[in-house]
């Protein structure tokens, strides 16, 4: 969480404080959909280990891994109703929930995952967590999902006039479709499943993900070009249930968000680390990977997207430039 919305947020519970030192269950449930082994795993029973701490024991935090309980759907909607108290989400599907969180969806609205980082800490961070907390869903911290990147059979992509002529996969929506389309090529929403055997056969080109996705499920065996366009980069966070957060006493508040940030930094060092490694395997395996020096022709390539999703969506203009002059 920035630290002007925790200003707003302990300062409103000011007035909570002389009433009691703590106004919560003691015992908080959190959903977690990943496995052992994942950064988001460790980080999230990092998390349940800080809040023992620096809560004195008040408030203890049970995290249940591999989404026992329940789908990221049915998880988000039962941290708004507070029957679970904490989850660890993609802000991707919190975007039809909440508006302002389908910033991130917006290809190459970031240019780098530093400049994500800045501006969920920035003005336009104070808008989404705003619309989450409004929501009942709020966040406390942020954490990296990598960054997805084009990979294909052909050469490298270091301008959008390499896209052009690629049928490249997409995921189903029509923002990434149109980001492919708006470079000259073919944006194709195919089903994951089928995405190594369309590209081992030529009924793709391309297509784009994380690294440490590229490696795990082998598209790097049939795809030998990876170009970190890094075009879409959706952080998960850790949420609480904003009615919870904000039955806590100020003191309580800050030591859950400072464990909270702690969390978040400790998983963004996993989540790198893991990337080094993904991307050594598959350079290993023969994989050429190169770096894109500027990605302003991108953006620009990017103008009639926007335009569509702003002409639909008018009340994220000043979001999402909000966002692009964040330095």
């Amino acid at each position: 969480m920035n630290h002007s919305l925790l200003k707003t947020l302990l300062g409103s519970a000011t007035a909570l404080a002389f009433v009691a030192t703590s106004a919560v269950a003691e015992d908080w449930r959190a959903w977690n959909i990943h496995t052992d082994g994942h950064p988001n795993t460790a980080a999230m029973d990092r998390f349940a280990e800080l809040v023992a701490e620096k809560t004195g024991g008040e408030i203890t935090v049970e995290v249940f891994h591999g989404g026992v309980l329940g789908s990221q759907p049915d998880a988000l909607e039962q941290v708004q109703l507070g029957a679970i108290d904490v989850g660890n989400f993609n802000l991707g599907p919190i975007g039809p929930i909440v508006q302002e969180a389908n910033l991130v969806s917006l290809p190459f609205i970031f240019r780098d995952v530093d400049h994500m980082f800045r501006v969920m800490a920035g003005p336009a961070g104070d808008r989404v967590s705003a619309g989450m907390a409004e929501a009942g869903i709020m966040p406390i911290g942020w954490f990296d999902a990598g960054a997805r990147s084009f990979y294909n059979n052909t050469g490298p992509i270091n301008s959008p006039d390499d896209v052009a002529g690629m049928k490249i996969r997409v995921m189903n929506n029509d923002l990434f479709t149109g980001m492919v389309n708006a470079m000259g090529g073919n944006g194709t929403p195919m089903a994951f499943a089928e995405v190594y055997q369309s590209l081992s056969t030529g009924v793709v080109d391309g297509a784009e993900n994380n690294l440490p996705s590229f490696q795990s499920v082998g598209h790097f065996e049939v795809a030998g070009f990876y170009s970190l366009s890094e075009h879409l980069i959706i952080p998960e966070c850790i949420c609480v249930n904003t009615s919870q957060f904000e039955g806590l006493s100020a003191d309580m508040q800050a030591a859950v968000v400072a464990a909270a940030e702690e969390a978040s930094v400790f998983q963004r060092e996993l989540w790198a680390e893991q990337t080094q490694a993904s991307r050594e395997a598959v350079e290993a395996a023969g994989v050429q990977i190169n770096e894109i020096a500027d990605k302003t022709p991108f953006q620009d390539a990017m103008a009639p997207v926007y335009a569509d999703y702003l002409a639909a969506n008018p009340a994220m203009t000043e979001l999402v430039e909000l966002a692009q002059s964040t330095e």
